[in-house]
């Protein structure tokens, strides 16, 4: 069976533009969340949000090409550029026949949406943007990352909420592992840090009401609140490990594993039981053909909402017990919906490569419900072998993928 690589990674998050900012910044357990910046968010109950800092679309996506896109889809392409160039996929090497594209994102073009519906009520529908619809669906992302990149093999896109990112690597791993492409662009993006963004999670009650923002995202903190929503994308190239040796490509990680399941319990809240998770990390664990106790790491989805996180928690115990080393990166970034899964897998594959894994911050007083194994300053110079980032979504949607450290 053909073994998956990664060669490249791209990266827009709350604490770092760009790949090599955002990994550096989080292994160091800096805090992108701020004050909203976006809009005066006063009368939503809401001050703080992971919004992406000093993004200039005309660097990489171009002037002209942003104003034909919705900020999530400049989000993909620049991240999609940037793990493209760092994994040196060229017409060269690659021909487009044999890329292709599997992009996620939660809602789409959601500030597009916003802001063609005000100007449709205020001026009537004549005054429409006349690209409304290919900048706000939520498969433009994967298709404006084809365009540019030149993918002509499958080019699709996942919508499954907070689990999307993380699903469409997973699909795009088996897509290669099944010898259907030998490259594939995957990842996740998100920009829903605008006035329909806060103020609809605002009303579901989800978002945190803490004003300083080193304690509103508290993961696995028994004084957690809510999440609070971020912004960004991540991207990684995938290729088949023939295609990639081939061409001389480094090598970062390799994906061994991916596990997805449905909770089929509520449309918002996760099964409390954490059974759907445990069941999708399993089939990680499995299909990467090896025995729980050799995970040594393990991103979480700890969106610091009470349900979620005591549920991961009682679902890692029970799978893994208490050796395994846990922590969100959702405490430094807020949690980026259907990128969420990207920029964990991006930090997971570093965490591999790197020999060192992200704190767990934001938990102060960790809740006995989640009686798991924190990563701490003590332990975070842990190197391990293979490591998991979760994902789990509105809906019921459990995504998992296994990753193994790459050895040469």
């Amino acid at each position: 069976m053909t073994r998956v690589v990664i060669t490249g990674m791209g990266a827009v998050s709350p604490n770092g533009n760009g790949v090599k900012a955002f990994i550096a910044n989080t292994f160091a357990g800096k805090v992108g969340i701020k004050a909203i910046s976006k809009f005066d968010a006063s009368q939503t109950g809401i001050t703080v949000a992971g919004e992406v800092d000093d993004f200039d679309p005309s660097l990489v996506v171009g002037k002209k090409a942003a104003r034909r896109m919705d900020l999530y889809s400049q989000y993909a392409v620049q991240t999609a550029v940037e793990a493209a160039e760092m994994a040196g996929i060229n017409p060269e090497n690659t021909t487009s026949e044999e890329m292709g594209v599997i992009y996620g994102s939660g809602i789409g073009g959601l500030t597009t949406i916003q802001e063609q519906v005000i100007k449709m009520h205020e001026k009537g529908p004549k005054r429409v943007k006349p690209l409304f619809v290919p900048m706000a669906i939520s498969n433009m992302a994967a298709g404006n990352i084809a365009i540019r990149l030149q993918a002509k093999n499958i080019c699709t896109s996942i919508t499954t909420a907070c689990a999307s990112a993380t699903n469409a690597i997973g699909e795009a791993y088996r897509q290669i592992k099944a010898g259907r492409a030998q490259v594939m662009i995957s990842g996740g993006a998100e920009a829903s840090v605008n006035e329909i963004g806060i103020s609809g999670f605002a009303a579901l009650t989800a978002l945190s009401t803490t004003a300083d923002p080193k304690r509103a995202s508290l993961p696995f903190d028994q004084n957690r609140n809510g999440f609070v929503l971020g912004e960004g994308a991540g991207t990684l190239v995938l290729e088949s490990l023939e295609h990639a040796q081939a061409r001389g490509a480094q090598i970062l990680g390799e994906i061994v594993g991916y596990g997805a399941t449905c909770d089929a319990y509520h449309i918002t809240s996760p099964d409390p039981t954490g059974a759907g998770a445990k069941r999708a990390m399993a089939q990680a664990v499995e299909e990467a053909q090896i025995k729980p106790e050799q995970v040594g790491y393990i991103n979480a989805h700890g969106t610091a909402t009470h349900a979620n996180d005591s549920g991961e928690a009682q679902a890692i115990s029970q799978l893994f017990g208490a050796k395994v080393l846990v922590s969100s990166t959702k405490g430094m970034t807020g949690h980026l919906l259907g990128a969420a899964g990207a920029i964990e897998a991006v930090i997971t594959v570093a965490s591999l490569n790197q020999g060192k894994l992200p704190r767990n911050v934001g938990c102060f007083d960790q809740d006995p419900e989640c009686s798991i194994n924190l990563v701490d300053k003590a332990t975070q110079n842990t190197q391990v072998e293979y490591a998991l980032s979760n994902s789990f979504g509105f809906g019921g949607h459990n995504a998992v993928l296994a990753f193994r450290k790459w050895h040469n």
